[in-house]
């Protein structure tokens, strides 16, 4: 798909499946403004677990990791020229693969030695990162958002040096309300702030499934479409095109593509 006239990005890759797990290691205390915390709550990942969900960003050292890898080289130059440090990551419809995507994405950052990376779940009619990943989810951002938990115990740090992970473990009523509220204005403000080598992904609702990710767009810097081949139409695109008009659109990335494999000699 050629990419939006004001975009700065690139497009195209594609996701399989191949990880290995890492010993854990701590995660670096922080401190968020009002949300403060002392110390992320370490969650060791499963390989086979991951490997079902189409998640080869893990272990660095996959050669399947070629596509993602060259996606975070494009998406950080984009976010690098313009000071940018919020990422948001959106889709036409349903089953495109942006949740894959947004989690491999987030992981290929943190391999970066300069860069941190954080995920957040903001998809609150249909959150799927902490499932895809299979993270104990007791408290999550339901419970920072309704005041029964503070972020130091919402967060998580999957056993990847430089990764931290907010997930949402059940759909939030009232979601368009909530994500144009104060309150998570206030908390992406603050996710983005603290750290000046800190990237944040946010795996928004599908674009024309609902008015939630257009509700809450504006709060982001920039934002990746992810399309898929074969599920999503032109005029799916056309219309998100449209109703991104105003946004910073880095790229697409064309999911769920056959592509012939590449020897380099």
């Amino acid at each position: 798909m050629d990419r939006h006239p004001q975009s700065s990005g690139k497009n195209i890759h594609q996701v399989s499946p191949s990880t290995t797990p890492a010993a854990p290691v701590q995660d670096k205390p922080e401190a968020l403004g009002q949300f403060d915390y002392v110390q992320t709550k370490v969650v060791p990942l499963r390989a086979e677990h991951l490997e079902r969900n189409r998640i080869v960003s893990f272990n660095k050292n996959s050669n399947m990791n070629g596509p993602i890898d060259l996606l975070r080289t494009q998406v950080l130059q984009a976010m690098e020229e313009n000071g940018w440090r919020t990422l948001a990551i959106t889709s036409p419809t349903p089953e495109a693969g942006k949740t894959v995507l947004a989690v491999n994405l987030a992981m290929s950052i943190a391999h970066h030695t300069t860069k941190t990376a954080l995920l957040a779940d903001f998809d609150l009619r249909r959150p799927r990162v902490g499932a895809t990943l299979g993270l104990p989810m007791d408290k999550a951002l339901n419970e920072l958002l309704s005041e029964k938990a503070w972020l130091e115990e919402v967060l998580v740090n999957p056993t990847l040096p430089r990764f931290v992970v907010l997930p949402t473990r059940e759909p939030i009523p009232m979601s368009t309300e909530v994500l144009s509220s104060p309150k998570v204005s206030h908390l992406i403000t603050e996710l983005r702030d603290r750290y000046d080598s800190r990237i944040c992904i946010f795996d928004l609702p599908p674009l024309l499934s609902s008015d939630d990710a257009i509700t809450v767009l504006p709060k982001f810097d920039c934002v990746l479409l992810v399309v898929a081949n074969g599920v999503n139409s032109k005029k799916d695109i056309e219309d998100c095109l449209y109703h991104l008009a105003g946004a910073n659109l880095i790229g697409a990335v064309l999911n769920k593509a056959d592509e012939q494999p590449r020897t380099y000699y």
